[in-house]
């Protein structure tokens, strides 16, 4: 039993002193002269403070990290109705077009809304419409359609009031209403708009 402790103990010893040698330590007695002669840590020049060694290669260029980008939102209004880009949303859409999000090809999720004027099919063809008709213009400019993700919502998350406390039309908040939001860059869904009641 001794005597397979100090076989052991020998092994570890060779082996420990054969990775020493193998990575350059050296026992106390060496001598420790550089290749030039100049003596190593020990010399009288004051030169013995190496200076560190990287692990990167200066020979080799380090690949740049694109710093990630915030979600880009922008909202594409219809406020006449139907589902033909306006002059506003043309101009809305190539700014998104523009934008870094979309030349870096972040997915784009298309949010299509209606207001609350007529049925819930209605409305909900309405805003499948509107979706698809942003959607066919960044496809024309150039943007695959597999980045694009129509969510159709009709009339279930208004930013404004369909109707009047009175119970009449809001017509500016039913213009409002009618929008496709467009969010570029968020693998996660987006969380849906505050609901305003009727």
């Amino acid at each position: 039993m001794r005597t397979t402790t100090v076989l052991i103990a020998a092994s570890l010893m060779m082996g420990l002193s054969a990775c020493a040698s193998e990575r350059g330590e050296v026992d106390a007695g060496e001598d420790v002269s550089t290749a030039d002669g100049s003596g190593g840590e020990n010399a009288e020049d004051g030169a013995g403070e190496e200076e560190p060694v990287s692990i990167l290669r200066s020979d080799i260029e380090q690949p740049e990290v694109e710093a990630p980008l915030e979600p880009l939102n922008a909202t594409i209004g219809f406020p006449d109705g139907g589902s033909d880009l306006s002059g506003d949303a043309l101009a809305a859409l190539k700014e998104v077009l523009a934008s870094e999000q979309v030349a870096r090809g972040l997915p784009i999720v298309l949010r299509a809304h209606s207001d609350a004027g007529g049925s819930d099919a209605v409305n909900e063809r309405a805003s499948e419409a509107r979706g698809l008709a942003v959607a066919a213009w960044l496809i024309e400019n150039g943007i695959a359609d597999d980045r694009i993700r129509v969510i159709v919502f009709g009339e279930q998350n208004p930013i404004e009031p369909n109707a009047l406390p009175n119970g009449a039309p809001n017509e500016a908040g039913r213009a409002a209403n009618r929008r496709v939001e467009v969010l570029v860059g968020s693998a996660r869904r987006a969380p849906p708009p505050e609901a305003v009641t009727d």
